[in-house]
């Protein structure tokens, strides 16, 4: 499979936007309350992409979205955007820094294993083992934290059960993914943006002063928002395992920006991390998966090209724009070639 995949790229900028987030929001809040500062992150997020949809389409447009969409979709922002900011919170005011670093590590590996087991999407060993590496990496990078955890096992359970709703989320939003990513990104930041703020307030922690809180919403529709459209996007393209695997190189990117721009020190982990994520980077951007397969008749929307999978006529007023976006049926259909877990591609093996 070619590594120059574009959706490959996608996901790999969403992990660098994410990551490359953090050692700023460092900067501008330093030790500021984190419940606001998170609220403050996602509604920058939902705001500045609701912006930028009503502007790319000159007024408010309908999301597409059909009714099953939206049991899916409901699903994600309630699993991403309520339980599991909140059971974070619980989950750290009874833990350590460093087993909380560690515990968060295990967001990508629940969200592989819900999408290979619940949702059946398919993964080779090459697959497992790049994903494998990924996350040791990202538990050597947290290792340097290693402070033992300080509560009982209530806040180690919040935090798991936080990540479990984070993989939750990614597979339900991968249902989606057809969709416009930009109001995806956008509904679950404002949601996840009032739930955090809400949950602020009613414990009696202060907002940051409007400039500083106005910057901290700037590098959320970075950090938070263009990243997620660009991990829907992938998410469309690759499947949940494969971006959410791609993902988990964020912390490494982070602490790469923090030595780069605060003159942090480079720790033995910092260079164990670097050599296991890109293994497993490499094992992912190497895979090559073909047989032959069926796609079903299928209507749905999405933007899309002219290629094998989308050989329709068009109305004679089409100006032959493409990218294009417009509902469509896909006739069954039976071949063989290189291909991902994509929304054309969700078949057994």
């Amino acid at each position: 499979m070619s590594t120059t995949t574009p959706a490959v790229w996608l996901a790999l900028l969403a992990a660098a936007l994410f990551g490359a987030s953090t050692p700023f929001v460092k900067l501008l809040i330093g030790d500021g309350s984190a419940l606001a500062l998170a609220g403050l992150l996602y509604l920058g997020s939902g705001l500045g992409l609701a912006v930028a949809r009503l502007l790319r389409d000159r007024g408010w447009q309908a999301s597409g979205l059909s009714g099953a969409d939206w049991r899916w979709f409901g699903g994600a922002i309630g699993f991403g955007g309520v339980l599991g900011p909140l059971l974070l919170v619980v989950g750290l005011g009874r833990t350590g820094a460093g087993t909380a670093s560690l515990l968060l590590n295990l967001e990508a590996v629940l969200t592989a294993v819900l999408a290979w087991l619940v949702f059946r999407e398919h993964a080779g060993r090459r697959i497992v083992a790049g994903m494998g590496f990924i996350v040791a990496g990202g538990i050597a990078l947290s290792w340097q934290n290693g402070e033992a955890g300080r509560g009982d096992w209530i806040g180690p359970a919040a935090i798991m059960g936080a990540c479990l709703c984070w993989a939750i989320d990614n597979n339900l939003t991968r249902k989606v993914s057809a969709s416009d990513a930009l109001f995806i990104a956008s509904a679950k930041g404002l949601v996840a943006g009032a739930v955090n703020l809400g949950l602020a307030l009613v414990l009696g922690q202060a907002l940051p002063a409007w400039p500083l809180a106005g910057m901290t919403m700037s590098v959320g529709l970075l950090g938070y928002g263009l990243s997620l459209v660009f991990f829907v996007r992938a998410l469309r393209e690759l499947g949940t395992s494969r971006t959410g695997a791609y993902f988990s190189t964020a912390p490494f990117v982070g602490a790469a920006v923090s030595i780069a721009l605060l003159g942090e020190s480079t720790p033995p982990p910092f260079w164990i991390a670097a050599v296991l994520m890109g293994v497993g980077v490499w094992l992912h951007l190497t895979e090559t998966h073909e047989h032959e397969h069926a796609h079903d008749a299928l209507e749905h929307t999405h933007a899309h090209i002219h290629d094998e999978h989308h050989q329709h006529s068009h109305d004679p007023g089409w100006d032959g724009r493409e990218p294009h976006t417009h509902p469509h049926h896909h006739m069954p259909l039976k071949h063989s070639h290189d291909h991902f877990p994509d929304i054309h591609h969700r078949h057994g093996h």
